[in-house]
């Protein structure tokens, strides 16, 4: 497999199927990262996926993360430096209650299939709850 490299671009390259910017980055057969952001007051749609569980980092912003699944649940606030995991059938939704965009890294593995990963679900935040 060659070695691959990529920059961080400035712009969007797409949005997540809740909402956020997507800003690709690298990838191997068995996961992808991209940056996440969304800007402030913005709530993410709720979500789980089909497939893939993820990693987040938080790199810049503040805000809250819903995660519920089995049973368990819990809203977490999301700082720079938080790590968490979304495992797969984790319902989540997320939200920016900042004034800056609040970035996030996340790994996806397997690498993100396409748009039809994400499924919608009831979360504890309205779309216009900001």
């Amino acid at each position: 497999m060659p070695f691959s490299s990529k920059p961080l671009s400035a712009d969007p390259e797409g949005f997540a199927p809740d909402g956020s910017e997507v800003r690709l980055l690298g990838g191997l057969p068995a996961a992808s990262m991209a940056e996440f952001r969304l800007p402030p007051g913005m709530v993410a749609a709720a979500v789980t996926h089909r497939t893939v569980s993820e990693i987040w980092f938080v790199l810049a912003g503040r805000g809250r993360v819903w995660r519920a699944d089995n049973g368990r649940e819990e809203i977490l606030t999301l700082e720079p430096g938080l790590s968490l995991t979304i495992p797969l059938g984790t319902h989540f939704q997320f939200r920016n209650d900042g004034v800056e965009p609040l970035r996030i890294l996340g790994v996806t593995m397997p690498p993100w299939p396409g748009p039809d990963e994400a499924m919608p679900v009831s979360g504890p935040w309205s779309l216009s709850a900001l």
